[in-house]
C-alpha cells in the first residue's frame, strides 16, 4: 500500500480511508462544434479524447477540414481526458492538412490535453511558425525527423495510455491517499514511473495493487514518496503532510 509522504516534521502521516479510493470518473461524450472564421473553422471539441472517440474525432476533424478554405483552428479548452489517441489523431489530420496546402492550430488546451501536449512536445508542431516551416525542403528520404520522433514518442506513450483504467485507478487511490488532485497524482506517476524505469501501466497495476495486500517494492515506495514530497512542494503545500 503506498505511504504517506514525509510531513514537515519528519514523521510520516498515515490516511484512512485509502481502500476507498475514488473510481475512474464516467466517459465524458464527445461534441464537435464548427463556427467559420472567414476562409478557416474553428472547430471546438468537448468530452473525451481517447480510444473510444478517436474515430469520431478523425471523422469530424477531416470533414472540417474539406469544408475550409485555408484549415481549421482546434479549441481543446473543454476536453475532459486526453489521452495519445486524441494526439495521434490530431497529428494524421496535420499531415493530411499539409497535403491539401492548409494547416491545423490549437486555440486553446485543457489541462488534460496540455499534458500530453507537454509530455510530447507536440504543439510547436500545430503553430504559425511550423506553417513556415512547412514548405522548406524535406529531409533526402521525404522524412521529417523531429516528426517522425515524435510520433515514436506518442505511440509508445499511446501503448501506455490504453490501460486507461489502472492508470486511472491508481490516480484516484494516490489522490485518496494524500490529498492529491488529478494533476498532481498524474504527475506523481508519471514522476515516479520515470525514475524507476517501470512502464506507467505497469506502476499502476503495482499501486492498485497495493491496497490489496501486495506491497510495493522498496525502491518503488521510496521513489513514489518523494515524488509526491516534490509535487506537494512545486503546489506550495509541503510542510503540511499533504
Amino acid at each position: 500500500m503506498p505511504q504517506a509522504a514525509q510531513s514537515g516534521t519528519g514523521q510520516a502521516e498515515s490516511r484512512p480511508g485509502l481502500a476507498d479510493a475514488r473510481s475512474p470518473a464516467p466517459h465524458s461524450e464527445l461534441t464537435v462544434r464548427l463556427r467559420a472564421e472567414g476562409d478557416r473553422l474553428v472547430v471546438t471539441v468537448r468530452g473525451d479524447l481517447d480510444l473510444d472517440t478517436e474515430q469520431e474525432l478523425r471523422r469530424e476533424l477531416c470533414s472540417a477540414l474539406t469544408r475550409s478554405g485555408e484549415g481549421i483552428d482546434v479549441d481543446l479548452g473543454g476536453v475532459a481526458f486526453c489521452d495519445c489517441s486524441g494526439l495521434n489523431t490530431l497529428l494524421s489530420v496535420r499531415q493530411r492538412a499539409l497535403d491539401e496546402a492548409k494547416t491545423v492550430a490549437i486555440l486553446a488546451l485543457s489541462p488534460a490535453a496540455e499534458r500530453v501536449f507537454a509530455l510530447t512536445d507536440a504543439l510547436p508542431l500545430f503553430t504559425p511558425e511550423a506553417y513556415a516551416q512547412a514548405g522548406a525542403p524535406a529531409a533526402a528520404d521525404g522524412s521529417d525527423d523531429s516528426e517522425n520522433g515524435l510520433r515514436v514518442k506518442v505511440a509508445q506513450l499511446r501503448r501506455a495510455m490504453q490501460t486507461r483504467g489502472p492508470i486511472d485507478t491508481a490516480r484516484g487511490i494516490l489522490m485518496a491517499a494524500f490529498a492529491l488532485g488529478e494533476e498532481e497524482a498524474w504527475d506523481v506517476l508519471v514522476m515516479t514511473s520515470q525514475n524507476t524505469n517501470v512502464k506507467l501501466h505497469l506502476l499502476a497495476q503495482q499501486v492498485v495493487g497495493s491496497i490489496k495486500g501486495a506491497p510495493l517494492p522498496d525502491a518503488t515506495q521510496a521513489q513514489l514518496s518523494a515524488a509526491v514530497s516534490h509535487v506537494t512542494a512545486v503546489n506550495g503545500r509541503a510542510g503540511r503532510g499533504e
